[in-house]
C-alpha cells in the first residue's frame, strides 16, 4: 500500500486589505483580498483571484484561478467559478494555456450554486440560484436559467 500525498489547505500567500474578516476554515493561496472583505467558511480562493472592497463570499463558494470580482458584489453560498471552458473537447489536463479569465463587475450579485464560466459580466447584474453563465453579460439586469438569460 502506498501512501498519500498530503496537501494541507490554509492561507498562504494572501495579500488583505483593511478588515478583512474570515470565517475558518478557509483555503486561500496567492490571491489579494481588498478592504472589508468577507470570506465564510469552506470557500477556496485560488491564486491570481482580485477581490474588490467591500465584496462578500459566503460559504463553500469556490473561486478559481484568473478570477477578478469587482466592489460591493455578493457571492452566495455553493457559488462555483470555472476557468477551463473545455475548448479541447475535454478538460485541459493541465495546460492552464487553456484557461480563460472571468471579470465581474462592481454591485454584482451571484445566487446560491451558480455556476460562472470564464466571461465577463458588467456592472449592477443579479445572477440568480443555481443558473450557469455561459456568455458575456453586458447590460444590467436579472439574469437566470441554465444557460441564464435576461428576465423580463
Amino acid at each position: 500500500m502506498g501512501e498519500p500525498k498530503i496537501h494541507s489547505s490554509g492561507i498562504v500567500d494572501v495579500e488583505f486589505g483593511e478588515g478583512v474578516t474570515l470565517v475558518e476554515p478557509v483555503n486561500l493561496y496567492g490571491c489579494k483580498l481588498g478592504d472589508n472583505v468577507f470570506v465564510g467558511p469552506f470557500v477556496e480562493i485560488q491564486r491570481r483571484v482580485n477581490i474588490g472592497p467591500r465584496t462578500r463570499i459566503q460559504s463553500h463558494a469556490f473561486i478559481c484561478e484568473l478570477v477578478t470580482i469587482g466592489e460591493d458584489c455578493f457571492v452566495s453560498h455553493g457559488a462555483k467559478f470555472i476557468n477551463d471552458p473545455f475548448k479541447i473537447g475535454g478538460p485541459a489536463r493541465g495546460d492552464q494555456t487553456q484557461w480563460k479569465e472571468t471579470h465581474i463587475g462592481n454591485r454584482v450579485s451571484i445566487g446560491t450554486n451558480a455556476t460562472i464560466m470564464p466571461v465577463k459580466i458588467c456592472d449592477d447584474v443579479v445572477i440568480g440560484a443555481g443558473s450557469v453563465v455561459t456568455k458575456d453579460i453586458t447590460e444590467a439586469g436579472t439574469y437566470a436559467g441554465n444557460p441564464a438569460r435576461r428576465m423580463s
